[in-house]
This record gives C-alpha cells, structure tokens and sequence, in this order.
C-alpha cells in the first residue's frame, strides 16, 4: 500500500513539474514575440489638428478661444481640416462665423465655416461663380414643406406656349437649395411648416432662365433623392400627352391663286391678284 502511494506521489509530481515547465515556455515565447514585435513595429506619423472647444450652432462665433489642439494620424487628417493657426485666423482675424453645427472636440473644417471676415449671409453658402435665385412658391410647388437648405431638387414650368398649349416641362436638373424662406441654417431638422419661397444656387445663365420661367407660367419643384446622381432627358408633358390623345396631323393646302385678265396691245395677259374669298 505505501509502495502504490509512493509512486502515485511520484507520478503527480513529475506532471506538474512538466506542467511548470510548460508554462514557462509558453511564458518566455510569448515575451519573445513582443519584444520581435515592438522592434518590428511601424511609427505612425501624428498631425496637430485644431477641433472646437465646445457645441457650436450655425451663426455662432468661433473665436481663437474656443479652438484646442488634439493628435491625428496624419492618414486620418479629414480633408479641409485645419492644421495651422494662421490658416484657421488668417491676416489677425479674432473670430470666424459658423455654417455648420460642430460637437465638442470635433475637427473644424472649412466646409463649416465662412470665410475670414464673412457674415453667415446667403453669399456665404454660394460656390464660386453662382448666384442666389429666389423661388416663389405655393403649398404644392414647395413639396408640402418637405424642403431644407442643402436639398436638390429638379424644377419644372407650367405654361402655355403658341404651339403645343398648356404644358409642363423640366427646365432645370439638381439644382442646390440653399436657404428656405429666410433661413440658411442647414443642421434644421424639422420640415418648413409654409415654405413660401426658396433660394436657389444657380449659374447667371441659369437665373436668367428661371427670371424667365417665373414670369411667364408658374414654377414647382420636385425633391431628389440624396444617393440620385443621374440626370435624365429631357421631360415635356403636355395636355394632349398627359390624357393620351394623338391628333391627325393636317396637310396645309396650297394657297389658292387669282387672275384678272387684261388686253396689253395686241396679247391678252393674266394678271395675279389677292383672292378676297
């Protein structure tokens, strides 16, 4: 019996210093790999960038006392953020407006803000070579109030023309909202309870149309889709097509053509005049 608890002891001990054994194998291999790795492993490149020190909202002021500085790897630098004090405050300025609501700490970029010296105008949410265009609107041509600054929309006429009668067609394609009534304020979240007019961004070309189309038949709007890139042909409804009636088209008849005969000498000579009937 002691004999068979003598080698029962024996067993036990040689496993758990073969256990022990492993263990510090395992230990020691994985120390080894971290140290490989920690020599092996790449510096990542970190970039200032300037982020807003606290919640601001479209108008508000963002002043040089209201900007921190938190590390970026440079690959993750958003585009347009800033990473130079004079390039966010340029030539001195104390402040700069904002377009665009910006949380605790997040990046400033330039899309957010006006240019240095800039009032949060309607001129400051136009791109170069644009001009604002104000649409008037009823209930219907305004999309139910649906509309927002930021939105593109496609705008259509209603008129009568000399040919075809009353008709409707697309005379603009993804054109830019950029203010409803008079507000520009992009981050609003609600829908314009009476969207009585809107500001569009058009070329001077484009203007010129939509001055054109306004005064001569009535205008309404038709709201894009945000992931809709494509522009389709052209779209022209009239009367006729709208109901699906096909007219025969006339042969214009030949004007008919009247003589009066009358004696020059000795020849008698027909003479064209106008038919009275």
């Amino acid at each position: 019996m002691r004999n068979v608890f003598a080698l029962v002891l024996l067993v036990g001990l040689g496993l758990a210093g073969f256990a022990v054994y492993q263990t510090n194998l395992y230990i020691s291999q994985m120390q080894s790999e971290l140290a490989e790795a920690r020599r092996n492993a790449v510096t990542v490149e970190m970039v200032n960038v300037f982020v807003s020190g606290s919640e601001l909202r479209h108008g508000q002021q963002l002043t040089r006392q209201n900007v921190r500085v938190a590390p970026f790897p440079a690959y993750a630098v958003p585009q347009g953020a800033y990473t130079d004090i004079e390039s966010l405050f340029p030539n001195g300025a104390t402040h700069r407006i904002v377009l665009r609501a910006m949380d605790p700490l997040e990046p400033i970029l330039s899309s957010k803000l006006t240019r240095p010296g800039e009032i949060a105008g309607i001129a400051s949410h136009l791109s170069p070579g644009k001009r604002a265009f104000t649409i008037q609107l009823t209930q219907t041509g305004g999309v139910a109030g649906f509309l927002r600054p930021g939105d593109h929309v496609d705008i259509f006429w209603t008129g009568r023309t000399r040919d075809s009668g009353e008709m409707t067609q697309r005379i603009e394609a993804q054109i830019r909202i950029i203010a409803v009534n008079q507000s520009a304020d992009m981050d609003r979240t609600s829908p314009v309870a009476e969207a009585r007019s809107v500001t569009v961004e058009a070329t001077p070309e484009q203007a010129a149309m939509l001055a054109q189309a306004q005064n001569s038949g009535r205008l309404s709007l038709a709201l894009m889709g945000t992931s809709e890139e494509e522009v389709a042909g052209m779209i022209e409804v009239t009367q006729d097509s709208m109901l699906g009636i096909v007219r025969e088209e006339r042969t214009a008849q030949p004007d008919a053509k009247c003589h009066i005969r009358t004696r020059r000498g000795n020849d008698m000579v027909l003479i064209e005049i106008p038919c009275t009937n």
